[in-house]
């Protein structure tokens, strides 16, 4: 995973949180509790553990939310006797490789892109988890979401949290003054983006921003992914994702041109930001903003941009921001991209197993959103422990059956693409460079 992901795979608790994902060093443990005023059942199953036991995790988690993921597996420590070590790092997609080859990786690490966690799996560095995180996989995560975790047709790790994408940001208050009305398909997203440009209520329809330091480019491959999915189906995104749909092929390209007819176009973008230029310089995070004084009506970002709104802003059906997924061709339809994290061991030992076995169970997840700001796929999730109304229609979104979910295609591809190519192709594309050249640019950097 990149230093910036971060920032789209989870659900800050405030906007400080998120922009803080500066990931800088160990974040404290939470002190371990007493086992006397601490429910244990739940965590019988586990064992217990001499004194001075511990397990080391690394992973990608900062801030705020490393202090709630370590609040999370509290209970687990207090009763089982494990002393579990976090240690998060903003190099992590670098130093998980250079730790696994010299024979100095963590006891487990949290991989937010699939793609790293194979290749580790392939390079013969993560031990295969014991029986029971199979079962969970198979138990709590649907066949999409187990795949994450399978390499060469066995599971090797768990989900843990995920993020639902797609979402496109808006104000009620003004949809009702101007009686535009939710789109339920792209037809529909469309003639609502011409109907707000010709009203004249605000300065463009989309606000849109790319930067995000190393990593700027990123917002503009969620765009593309959302319309591959929506636009050409499932199948051939796996396709995409996996180079047997090549990045030139008519459909991909469609796909860009399709996103570039809303960003692309002088008259709808860049509402209270500037014109089509400052998409690459418009930092992501402040790109949503000028829904809040009109000057623009619609922003494309996940479930995560809820942290970035200012204190006291509302996020509500009623409130002054609200959000819908973007729709697929047909009313109805329901396919979503999103992210999330896989939990992968480097040491066999009953600690190790004990604690990747608890992040795979429905307890911890339960106990994790509980804390706030982070959802999860897991099935046996209670929707009402989300922290807000819109992480509860994510969790609905994720557990319904007829939903079509596919994990960040840039997430999943090579890096040399996925966190290189595609990005710096975006802001080329957004720049003035024509699909056709940018497909090909892309294309010709997979890793052959």
């Amino acid at each position: 995973m990149r230093l910036t992901r971060q920032r789209r795979l989870l659900i800050p608790m405030a906007a400080a949180a998120v922009v803080g994902l500066a990931l800088t060093g160990c974040t404290g443990d939470e002190a371990a509790g007493n086992k006397a005023d601490t429910d244990c059942a739940p965590y019988e199953s586990y064992g217990s553990f001499d004194s001075g036991t511990e397990v080391s995790v690394y992973g990608t988690i900062s801030d705020t939310e490393a202090d709630l993921l370590n609040e999370s597996w509290k209970d687990f420590e207090t009763c089982t006797g494990i002393d579990v070590k976090y240690e998060p790092s903003k190099e992590f997609e670098t130093q998980i490789n250079v730790r696994a080859q010299g024979g100095n990786p963590p006891d487990i690490a949290i991989f937010p892109q699939p793609g790293l966690f194979a290749a580790q799996v392939d390079g013969g560095y993560i031990k295969k988890p014991s029986q029971a995180v199979v079962d969970n996989a198979t138990k709590f995560w649907s066949e999409d979401w187990q795949k994450y975790g399978t390499v060469n047709d066995e599971i090797w790790g768990a989900p843990l949290m995920a993020s639902v994408k797609g979402y496109v940001w808006y104000s009620p208050a003004t949809f009702e003054e101007n009686g535009w009305e939710v789109p339920t398909t792209l037809d529909e997203l469309a003639t609502l983006t011409a109907d707000i440009q010709k009203s004249g209520a605000v300065d463009k329809p989309w606000c849109v921003g790319f930067a995000s330091g190393d990593a700027t480019g990123w917002p503009g491959t969620d765009w593309v992914e959302d319309f591959v999915l929506r636009e050409q189906g499932p199948d051939v995104y796996d396709q995409w994702v996996t180079n047997e749909v090549k990045f030139t092929d008519p459909k991909i390209q469609g796909a860009f041109d399709s996103v570039g007819d809303y960003i692309r176009n002088p008259d709808y973008v860049n509402g209270g930001l500037g014109g089509v230029d400052s998409i690459a310089t418009t930092e992501f995070g402040d790109a949503g903003l000028p829904i809040l004084d009109g000057t623009c009506a619609l922003h494309h970002q996940a479930t995560f941009y809820e942290g970035f709104w200012p204190e006291g802003t509302t996020v509500a059906e009623d409130g002054d921001v609200w959000a819908f997924l973007l729709p697929g061709t047909e009313a109805g339809a329901s396919a979503v991209t999103g992210g999330g994290e896989i939990v992968g061991k480097y040491r066999d030992a009953d600690e190790v197993d004990a604690l990747q076995t608890y992040l795979s169970t429905d307890t911890w997840a339960n106990n994790r959103v509980k804390l706030g700001g982070v959802i999860s796929a897991n099935n046996g999730l209670d929707p009402e422990n989300a922290s807000s109304e819109l992480l509860k229609t994510a969790v609905a979104t994720l557990q319904d059956p007829n939903t079509t979910f596919r994990f960040d295609a840039s997430d999943l591809m090579p890096g040399a693409v996925g966190a290189g190519s595609f990005w710096k192709g975006m802001v080329d594309w957004i720049g003035g460079k024509s699909t056709a050249d940018t497909t090909t640019f892309i294309q010709d950097s997979w890793p052959q």
